[in-house]
Parts: C-alpha cells; sequence; structure tokens
C-alpha cells in the first residue's frame, strides 16, 4: 500500500521505493530506504508529513505514492 494511504500516528516499514532513479535517490537521502520505520504524523490535502529516521519531513502525495509500506 502507498504510503499517501496509511493512517496517521501508525508506524509503518517501507518495503520498496519505486520511481525514477533520481526521485529514488533523493527519497533515500531523505531517510526513506528499503526496511526503515516511518510513521505518518498527519496527512493534509493528500501531502504527507511522517518521521523518519528522527525527523519530520513533509511530501507531496505524488512521492508518498511512490513509497510503498
Amino acid at each position: 500500500m502507498p504510503l499517501s494511504m496509511a493512517t496517521a500516528g501508525m508506524s509503518n516499514r517501507i518495503v520498496r521505493v519505486g520511481g525514477k532513479s533520481e526521485v529514488r535517490r533523493h527519497l533515500e537521502n531523505l531517510g526513506f530506504v528499503a526496511g526503515g520505520e516511518v510513521t505518518v504524523i498527519s496527512i493534509i490535502s493528500g501531502n504527507v508529513i511522517v518521521n523518519v529516521k528522527d525527523s519530520r519531513v513533509a511530501i507531496s502525495k505524488e512521492m508518498a505514492n511512490k513509497i510503498i509500506i
């Protein structure tokens, strides 16, 4: 299931990060790596605010759809 469909407050494990190579590299630099933990803080208009690797990150709905949990 894509990260954009996750429930706020629940911790999830990242299964796969999709997209073009530059998109994957950008997401990996933010901390979104396969096997990593991500917790959704809130979803506003499809945009997602998450905790990943002890950092709070906001990503767009399009980016969140590329992260499979």
